[in-house]
């Protein structure tokens, strides 16, 4: 009976402290898309205080910028690269403190590199995926010789195509369609130019998705026949036995996100946590998972040689120099560019 009561005890015991990590696990809180919460992409986390930190979701990065502006407080949030020179602006984030980070001699110098992880000698994010936005369409109704980006505007789709409701994303992709010299800093032509064109498409467009999910969905069920989405779409579909892929000639029209983690300022949890997380994210392991289970390139260049070399190379990692080269880059867009873009694509969308 001493024993059962001694054993009974120490079970409590275990259970009121398995309690409170998961407590001080969540306590964490993580400003995130939705997906991300994902266990796998941060198991010395999860190892470490027992369970998961807490999270609130964004479907853009215009809808999570308004947020915290707004007041909206947490300690982590993940926004991408061509956004982060309006949220310092903004005083949003605290500088990242890149000796904490276990992993960051390790992360690829080109991701490090990419305009807005560092901003005036200050680092402000430790960088966590990076991949494609492209047109994926259905190769059982579209030859891959005749998809193009101009199609989207072919009067045969009309109701057929889907983008996302978020102005840059669109914008990026009318550059590439109309041929302008730059993204980040069209000229009046280029952004009329880019703008025709996002008018020209509007007839076709079956809706503006703000959930990946709903694209895919639309895709796998031949609701819409293209596109614009994430590499992850793309996979999905293909594991999903969906004939579709994404267009990667970047003579056509390709672009390269980044994207990862900020500290922010309205963080009340203690450094060591905040850390411990960053670190978990940018970890080997972390990255080994995203490749093989969601099919996004990660920032740490360990996990492209302990991932599935079959994998790497059929999400076309392979070769990471190769597949910067000749796409275009989700930058930071001039402040009154960028104001102009939301405007005009609000109008747009309201068939103006």
């Amino acid at each position: 009976m001493k024993h059962f009561k001694t054993a009974l005890a120490a079970a409590t015991a275990l259970t009121a402290s398995a309690t409170i990590a998961s407590a001080d696990a969540a306590s964490l809180s993580v400003f995130d898309w939705s997906g991300y919460e994902d266990q796998g992409f941060y198991g010395d986390y999860v190892a470490k205080y027992g369970g998961a930190p807490s999270y609130t979701y964004f479907g853009s990065q215009e809808e999570a910028f308004t947020k915290l502006q707004s007041g909206f407080a947490a300690d982590l949030a993940h926004p991408c690269t061509d956004g982060l020179r309006k949220w310092v602006a903004a005083g949003l984030l605290k500088p990242i403190d890149t000796s904490k980070i276990s992993n960051w001699d390790k992360l690829l110098p080109q991701i490090k590199d990419v305009d807005g992880v560092t901003i005036d000698g200050n680092t402000y994010m430790v960088p966590f995926e990076w991949g494609n936005t492209g047109l994926i369409y259905r190769t059982d109704q579209i030859a891959d010789a005749d998809i193009s980006l101009q199609l989207l505007a072919d009067p045969g789709y009309q109701g057929k195509i889907a983008i996302p409701d978020a102005a840059s994303s669109a914008y990026a992709m009318a550059a590439l369609a109309t041929g302008a010299s730059s993204y980040t800093d069209m000229s009046e032509e280029e952004f009329q130019k880019a703008s025709d064109f996002l008018r020209s498409i509007h007839q076709n467009v079956r809706f503006y998705w703000s959930d990946a999910g709903q694209l895919d969905q639309a895709l796998a069920s031949g609701e819409v026949t293209m596109g614009w989405g994430w590499n992850q779409s793309e996979l999905n579909l293909i594991w999903n036995e969906t004939p579709a892929k994404m267009m990667r000639d970047v003579d056509k029209g390709i672009a390269t996100w980044v994207c990862g983690y900020v500290h922010l300022n309205s963080s009340t949890q203690s450094d060591e946590q905040v850390y411990d997380m960053l670190n978990a994210l940018s970890a080997e392991a972390s990255g080994k998972y995203i490749i093989e289970s969601w099919g996004y390139a990660h920032s740490n260049a360990d996990a492209f040689a302990a991932a599935d070399p079959e994998l790497v190379k059929t999400y076309g990692f392979a070769d990471v120099n190769s597949f910067f080269e000749g796409s275009l880059f989700f930058d930071a867009v001039k402040p009154e560019l960028e104001g102009r873009m939301l405007k005009e694509f609000e109008r747009i969308k309201a068939g103006f």
